[in-house]
């Protein structure tokens, strides 16, 4: 009973200080509706100085969440994209903010309209633990630009992270502008019933929906990045130990912690062994003496080790045939789990029913490229798709018959990192987009203004409603 009455208790003071934060961010809005471009420049710079003089303490906080995460890779998934980010907002920020001019028909001349980009409010930011700094950077600096106050909520499974990026945002921004917030789950679950006026989620397709079902009592708009069984097509006429080399960076990143990661392999039925064994001799090439090499990443908790070892376990009892393409078996104490391709796989199978999220690489070979586009749309829509061909006839084949959130042609994970292009899911995956103009627009509302003069055009069509003047305009407009 005192237990029971101990966590009501928690909860509730956790609830109170979101509400807090929440109604001080509100006000603080109400006061400066409109931060002017300099006002939104500061934030960026100031954000930007956080990251370049704290690299090495980042790095290490991800690393100790991680148990070991390269810091090689943390500057180059993490930190490089971040800083990037805001470089390039702080580039075109003063476009973005511009009223655009729209056109006015003859019909409703002489007047003038414009949209008008207006900062949404209060926004929420919920962050994953597999990026823990780019993907709050990333929307972090979209909804500044726009011109809004930010509460983020880290991820409970990346303590270190969290904590740091609390104290570092705390210890230079106002809290009634950005607010880091922390804590279980369930901290995340009344975090996402504030009434934001807008949203972004960062997760599994599950936990996605029960965000949005938490935004819809408040109507608050939300944008769902949620990743997704991402297909790589190795055409015919592409090089297969090439395609297996770029294929290996990209499912390596992160130990395959990576939400745009490939999660299955779509190749002619002719060319598996030779699949098989070059990317194995590349990823002997890229992480040499496996068992010691820093720079491959660990799986992030004991949780998701073992479920990865579970769907193996799953996928070979089903009759799949699994090859470990490194010499070292995965290790329980350090979470070291090196890449396993997988052959011979059926729908029956968990790693081809649900996002693999790890070093799990499933092999699906085709007869002809038809059958491969076919098996691609026959599953849900996925956050990214890859295609290896140097074909253009090709290329455009399987981007005009097959969806998904972004494409890469001949590569892997890379077109996240450009800031000119949205980013973002579709159907299963995800709704809404960010990063770059986008980003600017997701968290602004598009207000479209109408201006007209001294002269009143409009009175032509005052009632009463029979005379010459509209019936004339009636001819012109109804034919």
């Amino acid at each position: 009973m005192t237990s029971q009455a101990s966590l009501s208790v928690t909860t509730d003071t956790k609830q109170n200080t979101l509400n807090e934060v929440f109604s001080l961010q509100k006000s603080a809005f109400q006061i400066t509706p409109y931060p002017s471009l300099a006002e939104r420049q500061h934030a960026l710079k100031l954000l930007q100085r956080i990251l370049v003089n704290h690299q090495q303490i980042i790095i290490d906080a991800i690393n100790n969440d991680f148990g070991l995460r390269s810091p090689d890779e943390t500057r180059i998934a993490e930190l490089i994209p971040s800083l990037q980010a805001i470089r390039y907002a702080q580039k075109h920020i003063r476009r973005w903010m511009k009223p655009q001019r729209r056109h006015v028909g003859w019909q409703l001349q002489p007047a003038s309209s414009k949209i008008l980009y207006q900062p949404l409010g209060v926004t929420g930011i919920m962050v994953p633990w597999n990026y823990p700094l780019f993907l709050a950077i990333s929307p972090l600096v979209a909804a500044l630009s726009a011109g809004n106050r930010v509460m983020v909520k880290m991820s409970e499974y990346t303590p270190h992270t969290a904590e740091l990026f609390k104290q570092l945002i705390t210890d230079n921004f106002p809290e009634d502008l950005i607010s880091v917030i922390t804590g279980s789950a369930d901290v995340a679950i009344q975090f996402s019933r504030l009434p934001f006026d807008h949203l972004l989620f960062t997760g599994s397709t599950q936990t996605g929906k029960k965000v949005m079902q938490a935004a819809a009592n408040n109507l608050t708009p939300v944008t769902l990045e949620l990743g997704g069984k991402s297909p790589t097509i190795i055409a015919p006429d592409y090089p297969i130990s090439e395609a297996a080399k770029r294929i290996c960076f990209g499912k390596a990143m992160n130990a395959g912690q990576t939400c745009v990661a490939p999660d299955y392999i779509l190749l002619p039925e002719n060319q598996l062994t030779f699949f098989i064994d070059a990317f194995s001799a590349h990823f002997n090439q890229m992480y040499p003496d496996f068992a010691n090499n820093p720079s491959y990443s660990h799986i992030i908790n004991d949780q998701q080790y073992q479920r990865l070892q579970q769907w193996l376990t799953d996928a070979q009892q089903k009759g799949a045939k699994i090859i470990n393409v490194s010499n070292f078996a995965p290790d329980t104490t350090t979470r070291r789990f090196p890449i396993h391709l997988v052959t011979h796989t059926n729908d029956n199978m968990l790693i081809r029913q649900e996002e693999i999220f790890g070093p799990i690489l499933p092999l699906i070979t085709y007869q002809n490229i038809e059958q491969a586009i076919r098996f691609v749309n026959q599953q849900p829509r996925p956050l990214a798709l890859y295609l290896f061909s140097h074909e253009q006839t090709l290329h455009d084949k399987v981007l005009i018959n097959t969806h998904s959130g972004g494409v890469c042609l001949n590569e892997t994970l890379l077109h996240v990192a450009v800031d000119d292009l949205p980013f973002g899911g579709v159907g299963p995956s995800g709704m809404g987009h960010y990063h770059g103009q986008e980003g600017f627009q997701t968290f602004s509302q598009a207000k479209g203004i109408l201006k007209k003069g001294r002269i009143n055009s409009t009175q032509l069509i005052y009632p009463p409603y029979k005379n010459k003047a509209i019936t004339w305009l009636y001819k012109l407009l109804l034919r």
